[in-house]
């Protein structure tokens, strides 16, 4: 069975990329269906023109009402047939009402070890600049399950990067970022061969 996937961003879009890559380039049982951005101008919907890939914009300050926000947001993920989601840099909240329809199959990364440094406007260099002025001695990245709180589902993935003692926001978000779309590729693979089972807040790796 081929997954169909959707992807939300708001910026760049180079992790969009790279997770689609990684689908074309080894062959994954899953295809990008779908990009829905929440600016219109993000790069982001340049790349899913240059990748074949469907884009629709649906931005929160477009609509009266969160109710009409999230509305838009499914029919569009509806109309897509998706069955998993990825967010891709995507910097709006995630409506109840989506995260209740896709249940533990909408995917995130956050550029620290979660829990810690994670929550509202916690995102890009804000989570470096705390873990620096916090003094911790460890950062990293985390791909999690979303649920209807920020940065709290359950953890499906992370990895350790040291924080050294001259390191600055810009330093440490260059470490980090290079272990990032490893990792969220690693989670990819993962749910593209139905290789996880989420208990409670648990996730297993199955074999």
């Amino acid at each position: 069975m081929s997954l169909r996937l959707a992807f939300l961003a708001s910026g760049n879009g180079s992790t969009f990329q790279h997770l689609v890559e990684t689908i074309q380039l080894e062959k994954l049982p899953a295809h990008a269906e779908l990009l829905i951005c929440s600016r219109p101008d993000a790069f982001a919907v340049e790349r899913a023109k240059t990748l074949g890939i469907r884009s629709e914009i649906v931005s929160r300050k477009d609509f009266d009402s969160l109710e009409d926000h999230a509305a838009a947001l499914l029919h569009a993920l509806r109309e897509s047939r998706c069955d998993v989601i990825f967010l891709a840099g995507y910097l709006e909240f995630v409506p109840t009402q989506v995260v209740e329809e896709f249940r533990d199959r909408i995917v995130n990364i956050h550029p620290a070890l979660l829990p810690a440094f994670g929550g509202k406007g916690m995102y890009g260099h804000r989570v470096h600049e705390a873990v620096i002025a916090y003094g911790a001695r460890v950062s990293g990245a985390t791909v999690h399950f979303v649920d209807e709180h920020y940065d709290h589902g359950p953890i499906i993935a992370q990895q350790a990067v040291a924080v050294r003692p001259d390191d600055t926001p810009d330093s440490l978000a260059q470490r980090i970022q290079t272990i990032e779309k490893n990792l969220y590729a690693g989670v990819l693979r993962l749910i593209c061969k139905e290789k996880l089972k989420v208990s409670g807040r648990k996730v297993t790796f199955l074999p």
